[in-house]
């Protein structure tokens, strides 16, 4: 299955930090921002998680949930969030399934290596878990609030 803009998004169970199991289905009635990036710890990963998380209240205000999905295990996103403080659960996708689901695991290339790995997009799923919007090859400067202002405009 792949996603495809106005259709349902594939639902998925996946570890969360916070210990419990979640469905993305748990979340209908609400907006959804699914971001996946490569890795907990690492500068971009970091700065991207930190603008979602200063800007946390926000997405709130126009009813909108954060979790954030990467091939790192539960103790390492754990680790993530008690070092910047991160407000939304990460969810753990060791196996990279919901990755491959998404298209978000792809063939990478980092000096001169080739490698399977994820590459930083986000997805909207409006509150009847549709694709209401998707970001891919995701640039971190500016993408947080791109992705708020995007539902403030067509989904609040």
């Amino acid at each position: 299955m792949t996603v495809e803009l106005g259709k349902q998004a594939p639902d998925f169970e996946l570890k969360a930090s916070n210990g419990e199991t979640v469905k993305l289905s748990d979340f209908r009635g609400k907006n959804v921002v699914l971001y996946f990036y490569p890795k907990d710890m690492t500068p971009g990963c970091t700065n991207e998680a930190c603008d979602f998380r200063d800007h946390h209240e926000s997405f709130a205000d126009v009813d909108a949930v954060i979790l954030g999905v990467s091939p790192d295990p539960l103790e390492r996103h754990k680790k993530f969030i008690d070092k910047h403080e991160l407000p939304f659960l990460l969810l753990a996708d060791e196996d990279h399934k919901v990755a491959e689901e998404y298209g978000a695991w792809t063939l990478k290339k980092n000096f001169g290596k080739e490698y399977m790995g994820i590459e930083r997009s986000t997805f909207l799923i409006d509150k009847e878990g549709n694709l209401a919007h998707e970001w891919r090859k995701v640039r971190v400067k500016g993408h947080v609030e791109a992705a708020l202002e995007y539902i403030r405009e067509n989904l609040s």
